[in-house]
């Protein structure tokens, strides 16, 4: 049976199947990002922080705008071409709109890895510094740790004395990491007891662990076996000598429907058979080493941290400074805009900082912003003038009045005006060239970590801005990738169609074009919102 209207349109709609189709799918996909970016507006109109504005390169932005609006040009004069039954002009255009798909995911994939790499961090009066975090280095190079990979500076050292673990929620790969890093710094990691346990009741007790047995996976899970066995065998008994409780509770009220109510219901553990629960198990470092851990699996403190999996690890804090390899950017908006919420002043507040107080670096080019916000200010009475209160009628913004950003470090370093820096092609697509500019425009920086509030690189966990962006940047750049293969199908593939029937791929091209089209008019929206906005 042939199904009909696939080639021909229907004589109800003036449309062919496909057609249909294609414009049901575009509606659902329409309520889609319409959602997204409906999400987009509300969360920035009613944002408690400062959202951020134009933080995104343009450049490629603008580069992959006018890519999308060309291949939606190409993919027009590839169909057209099939209607004209011009197979090697079809080609040409189509191979254009497959191109220009590719060097968009290109674009796109060296915006993102910018992004994966450019450290954020917010100290506890809410300054947010940028930059790349450095390695850690000694006399003879790069320090490596025992998986032979560099030491990003931003870890938490530890001089671990004793280890307790939880018997349950131990996390398999962090104990091996334990017994590792021991390893490679010539410590052992030790049982600090025996543990004999009575495994059956009435029976004598069972040696789970010798005092001095190494640390092992196998170990631990042996522990976590019989605390399993344990706690199910003393749950059983308390709840059969609870449920007796209640009959016993219940024979007192035989008349009475409010037995239910009483609350001095108990049962004495003394009296029942109970197992021993190991909840948790000792060991000691020998002698006490140094363990490194990155920030989000630990919660550090001054003589006892803890990591996700609740184990604990005895011994004093070493210093675990966050270090700066190059800082590009200082930003004191948020500072300022909880200053003015409590009536302060918010460049005292600023001038006040514990960053500016104490790095010079800073210092210099807070005073150097300073001037500048100044000199905007005289251009824009200059320009616009003054209201009916003497008000300037047009101020700078709060970007400028309060945030560094690696142009303005270059600015500085060169001797110029905001603006005005020496910037070239290469560094809009990759950021600042540090090799180049040298450490007097991008300085090492080191933050104690008693100062350091909440750290990120710039991916969704940073703020709600790189949330929302990373959701629709990505799924748009999967709709590109979708359409480009469907496209690239036709284009290696669409021979024998266009020999057989080629009415039949012409339309297939056209409905394929319509969602690169919608493809392209997402990005219309998208690149304003999130580049220039």
């Amino acid at each position: 049976m042939e199904i009909p209207y696939i080639v021909t349109p229907r004589k109800d709609t003036g449309l062919f199947n496909s057609k249909i189709a294609i414009w049901l799918f575009l509606a659902s996909e329409v309520m889609l990002f319409g959602g997204f970016f409906s999400a987009y507006v509300f969360l920035r109109l009613g944002a408690d922080f400062p959202w951020p504005e134009r933080t995104l390169p343009v450049m490629p932005g603008l580069i992959n705008t006018f890519v999308l609006i060309g291949s939606s040009v190409t993919v027009v004069f590839a169909w057209a071409s099939l209607k004209l039954g011009n197979w090697r002009m079809f080609q040409l255009f189509m191979g254009i709109t497959v191109a220009c798909a590719g060097i968009f995911m290109v674009l796109k994939g060296i915006e993102y890895n910018v992004k994966f790499h450019h450290q954020a961090v917010r100290l506890p009066d809410f300054t947010v510094v940028e930059g790349h975090l450095a390695y850690e280095k000694d006399e003879k190079g790069y320090v490596l740790n025992h998986h032979g990979k560099k030491i990003e500076e931003n870890m938490i050292f530890v001089e671990a004395k004793q280890l307790n673990f939880s018997t349950v929620r131990f996390h398999k790969p962090w104990v091996e990491e334990f017994i590792s890093q021991a390893e490679h710094r010539n410590a052992k990691i030790l049982l600090a007891s025996d543990l004999n346990l009575v495994t059956e009741f009435g029976k004598p007790a069972v040696t789970i662990g010798k005092a001095n047995e190494p640390l092992s996976v196998e170990l631990l899970a042996k522990i976590k076996k019989a605390y399993l066995a344990a706690r199910a065998h003393n749950a059983e008994l308390r709840t059969d000598a609870l449920r007796l409780a209640w009959r016993e509770k219940k024979a007192e009220f035989p008349d009475k429907k409010d037995w239910e109510l009483t609350r001095d219901v108990n049962v004495d553990a003394s009296k029942l058979e109970l197992l021993e629960e190991v909840s948790t198990v000792t060991f000691n470092v020998d002698p006490p080493a140094k363990f490194e851990f990155k920030p989000r699996d630990i919660k550090e403190d001054a003589t006892s941290s803890r990591l996700r999996d609740d184990t604990v690890i005895t011994g004093p804090l070493l210093p675990s400074p966050m270090v700066f390899h190059h800082m590009d950017a200082v930003d004191f908006r948020h500072l300022a805009m909880r200053a003015k919420a409590k009536g302060q002043d918010p460049i005292k507040a600023i001038d006040d900082s514990w960053l500016v107080q104490n790095n010079p670096f800073v210092k210099k080019a807070w005073e150097w912003n300073k001037l500048q916000v100044a000199k905007i200010e005289k251009e824009l009475i200059d320009g616009y003038g003054r209201d009916e209160q003497g008000k300037p009628k047009r101020e700078p913004i709060a970007k400028e009045r309060y945030r560094l950003g690696w142009k303005e470090f270059a600015a500085i370093a060169e001797g110029k005006d905001r603006g005005d820096a020496d910037i070239k092609m290469r560094e809009e697509f990759l950021g600042p060239d540090y090799a180049k500019r040298g450490d007097e425009t991008f300085p090492e920086f080191s933050l104690p970590r008693e100062k350091v509030a909440f750290a990120s690189k710039f991916t969704p966990t940073w703020n709600t801005y790189y949330a929302l962006y990373f959701t629709i940047t990505g799924l748009h750049g999967l709709h590109v990738i979708g359409g480009a293969l469907v496209l690239a199908y036709y284009l290696f593939f669409g021979r024998k169609m266009f020999d057989e029937n080629p009415e039949w791929l012409a339309n297939r091209v056209e409905i394929g074009g319509l969602f690169w089209h919608f493809v392209d008019l997402v990005w219309i929206f998208v690149f304003p919102i999130f580049y220039l906005m």
